[in-house]
């Protein structure tokens, strides 16, 4: 009884590590072009639902999703008390997220989310001694690995025309991944954030498709869900 019982734990261990991997991708209040879909095309092992701004949030997503990856630009009082809780629930029972370029102006005033959960704020308007951040469109930029992670394997140097930002805060206490030192840019560009109760990657590059079709952001974006889920250590 006792050998059937560990027999069968290790059938759903088994299972739940093949089957895909349930990605809720969050939209809405910025403009983005359709190359974005690119990013999850012909990957059997990952299954996407888009759900656009308002309402994603709306009801409880831990028993649904397994990642959340965010290419939206709102506010916390656009998502509500109840937004709010459901998205802090999903982060604090262990489910992954992925937050992808303009999504770093996600909720501006909640203090939790961007000093604790992503690591960085893009200021949309100055605060005290600190001006309001800026950005850069069609920048010819490189992108350095810093160190060894398994996010970056099969990455390498990112020669790329994006998005850049600059003025940011960002955390002393992310781990960064991907770093540039172009001068219209923080430098930092990928970092897994402080977070400790889930596992949290954010992506500063991905404006559009010069992004989105670019073979090593293409293989960065996949290695972040798959490293977000648990499935890529």
């Amino acid at each position: 009884m006792k050998l059937a019982l560990l027999l069968l734990v290790f059938a759903f261990a088994a299972s739940a590590q093949t089957a895909p991997v349930r990605v809720l991708v969050v939209t809405g209040g910025h403009d983005y072009e359709p190359t974005f879909y690119k990013l999850f095309d012909g990957q059997e092992d990952i299954r996407v639902t888009v759900r656009p701004h308002p309402g994603p949030f709306q009801g409880d997503l831990r028993k649904r999703f397994d990642v959340l990856v965010l290419y939206d630009m709102v506010q916390e009082n656009e998502i509500g008390e109840r937004g709010q809780k459901n998205l802090r629930d999903f982060l604090e029972s262990g489910r992954g997220l992925v937050v992808l370029h303009h999504s770093v102006a996600d909720y501006n005033s909640w203090t939790w989310w961007c000093s604790e959960v992503v690591g960085a704020k893009f200021l949309l308007k100055p605060k005290g001694d600190r001006p309001q951040s800026t950005y850069k469109h069609d920048v010819e930029l490189v992108a350095e690995p810093v160190g060894r992670h398994p996010i970056l394997s099969g990455v390498g140097k990112l020669s790329i025309v994006d998005e850049t930002y600059k003025g940011m805060w960002i955390s002393p206490d992310n781990t960064v991944l991907l770093r540039t030192d172009h001068p219209t840019s923080d430098g930092p560009l990928a970092w897994i954030s402080p977070y400790r109760k889930s596992r949290v990657v954010v992506i500063q590059l991905g404006h559009d498709h010069a992004a989105h079709l670019h073979p090593g952001y293409q293989r960065l974006v996949r290695n972040a869900l798959l490293w977000s889920a648990g499935r890529l250590n």
